[in-house]
């Protein structure tokens, strides 16, 4: 039998060591599908329940493995569908191909069914590389070169296959005119900076006395370094959402995730420092960084078009994190140079604030404080845990009150900050780590948006994991909270019911009627029973929490303008005022109580 396009395709997938493809089938791809059957699912073909929970599933897979995520889908909706995903890899600087067909070549431009424009599509998410393969010669430098671009520039390709060229006898290019050989091998790579620069960064490091030090994902292959870095410079480390698993919580000095969503002292390092060392983040909010001209400033990172950016640096390096530093760190003054008192204030304020934390999750609420829940989890958690969690209210529960300690592993769509990615990320964390327990934290809103039907992919996945143990958190609470919170906080609008307010859907049910573990827990007490049950369970479960709607997602630095439009917006009628504003009283009060003294 002669190979077909769509056989070399699955081949050439295998050669780069590809083991599994997010997809959804359709009929823009039947020829992948049969050259699937005849490759007796090598690389496995993984369903979802939606396109963008294919592409999701990518880049899940992509961030916990370290390697290429691919999905495909079939021409018109489904290639639309990806694009969310898509999204979520472009800004998170995520390496993920997408596969989709086309309608045949002899139909393009007539309008033909399902027939999208798809370069016009693709050519912003996937900038980098798009490819419409046409004859069969033209495939393997297509490919090849998708998958190399995809992990060089750490973003999302494209290759576009119409159903007949897919059909197609293969045949390589030739050795003559017109013809793009193409070759498999990706060596490994490592950019660093110039001596010069190194010397300028480090001149700068060692006339700081209060240095703050800010890491992002970049610095995730960098953990030692980081933390030599940080005693030598005496520094604390704040740590972007992206980089909240770069270095363990249980190290004095870390301050945890920084910004809205972060930490009361990551907010004081930032504002008190003298000088500032951000490593691999690109961290966007510019006014949680210190006051421009008041810290001097170093960057490092591996792109050369992500430096020089957010805050006015002196010596932006252009280099791998643990390249870097470990050239840096030879040409710093040793530690025992320095005074301790900046060190002391910073290990202080972290012990401060999680007395902090500790009395908030305490605070009563109707029925369970949502913050309780969190911390509860925190000291379950086994050390090999992977957590994913999804956009909204429950990424300041996450970001606040999860130690990441041992070999943790965590993330959640940092840019695009997408509704819906925490279940499909899970899944795909389970293929990229079979043998290691995985935890979901979803609002109600995204698990009616899509994780409900991402249960039944885990449902029919998990006999493929040695570890089946995937947990799927939900905070039940009725609202879409974290944009109530905005409304209050920032326009000083009360909460408008019909786009804010959710059916009480029974997800601990949900589970069990596929097979699954469901927990539905209604009272405080039975908080840390519900984790149990669900992280002992022998398979995928649900744990569904009621959690009250009225706590704060209180700012790190909560200004008197947001608690003023806050109070204006119950003044206006917000349905829930007088909680609102017993909740948010018992929560700020806990950040001037001394000692661990309760409620």
């Amino acid at each position: 039998m002669s190979t077909k396009v769509s056989d070399h395709v699955l081949r050439r997938l295998r050669e780069w060591g590809v083991e599994q493809v997010f997809g959804y089938p359709g009929d823009g791809i039947n020829g992948l599908l049969a050259a699937w059957g005849r490759a007796e699912n090598q690389p496995r073909f993984v369903q979802s329940r939606h396109e963008e929970m294919s592409a999701l599933q990518a880049v899940g897979y992509a961030k916990f493995s370290g390697r290429l995520g691919v999905c495909a889908a079939t021409s018109g909706p489904g290639a639309i569908h990806l694009l969310n995903g898509l999204y979520d890899a472009k800004l998170d600087h995520v390496p993920v191909l997408a596969i989709v067909g086309q309608t045949h070549r002899t139909a393009m431009g007539g309008s033909y069914q399902q027939e999208v424009d798809l370069h016009t599509l693709f050519k912003d998410v996937a900038s980098e590389f798009v490819e419409t393969v046409t004859v069969p010669e033209q495939l393997p430098n297509v490919l090849d070169r998708a998958i190399r671009t995809a992990y060089a520039r750490r973003c999302p390709t494209a290759v576009i296959i119409p159903g007949d060229v897919q059909e197609l006898d293969y045949s390589p290019p030739t050795h003559e005119f017109k013809m793009v050989p193409s070759s498999l091998d990706l060596s490994e790579w490592t950019t660093v900076p110039s001596e010069e620069s190194l010397r300028r960064a480090a001149e700068i490091l060692d006339s700081g006395d209060k240095v703050a030090i800010l890491v992002g994902q970049g610095a995730a292959g960098a953990r030692a370094e980081v933390e030599r870095i940080a005693t030598l410079l005496g520094a604390g480390v704040a740590k972007a959402l992206l980089g909240k698993d770069v270095l363990s919580d249980e190290l004095p000095y870390v301050t945890g995730s920084i910004g809205l969503l972060g930490t009361r002292p990551s907010y004081e390092l930032m504002r008190d420092c003298d000088t500032l060392l951000t490593i691999g983040s690109s961290f966007p909010y510019t006014q949680f960084l210190p006051e421009f001209g008041k810290a001097r400033g170093v960057q490092i990172d591996l792109d050369p078009h992500m430096v020089g950016m957010r805050y006015p640096y002196e010596v932006n390096l252009v280099g791998d994190a643990r390249a870097t530093l470990r050239r840096l760190i030879p040409m710093l003054t040793s530690e025992d140079t320095r005074g301790r008192e900046w060190f002391d204030t910073v290990c202080d304020n972290v012990r401060h604030w999680n007395d902090v934390l500790d009395r908030r999750a305490q605070v009563s609420a109707d029925p369970i404080n949502p913050e309780y829940v969190a911390r509860a989890l925190d000291p379950l958690l086994p050390d090999d845990a992977i957590i994913t969690s999804d956009s909204g209210s429950v990424a300041n529960w996450y970001a606040r009150h999860l130690t990441m300690r041992g070999d943790m592993r965590g993330s959640l769509s940092g840019t695009l900050a997408t509704m819906g990615s925490a279940v499909p990320y899970a899944i795909g964390a389970k293929f990229a780590h079979p043998d290691r327990p995985v935890i979901a934290l979803v609002g109600d809103g995204a698990m009616q948006m899509n994780g409900l039907a991402e249960l039944i992919t885990a449902a029919k996945y998990q006999d493929r994991w040695t570890d089946r143990r995937l947990v799927v958190a939900v905070w039940n609470n009725q609202d879409l909270n974290q944009v109530t919170w905005e409304l209050r906080a920032m326009g000083g609008a009360p909460s408008f019911l019909p786009s804010q307010q959710l059916p009480d859907v029974q997800y601990a049910a949900f589970a069990r009627s596929l097979g699954l573990t469901g927990v539905r827990v209604e009272k405080p007490q039975d908080v840390a029973a519900g984790w149990r049950a669900a992280l002992e369970a022998d398979g995928p479960a649900v744990v569904e929490f009621v959690t009250d709607p009225a706590v704060p997602p209180v700012p790190p630095h909560a200004t008197w303008e947001q608690m003023e439009a806050t109070a204006a917006s119950i003044l206006r009628g917000d349905p829930d005022g007088g909680a609102v504003l017993k909740q948010g009283f018992k929560a700020k009060v806990q950040e001037f109580l001394p000692g661990r003294e309760r409620r």
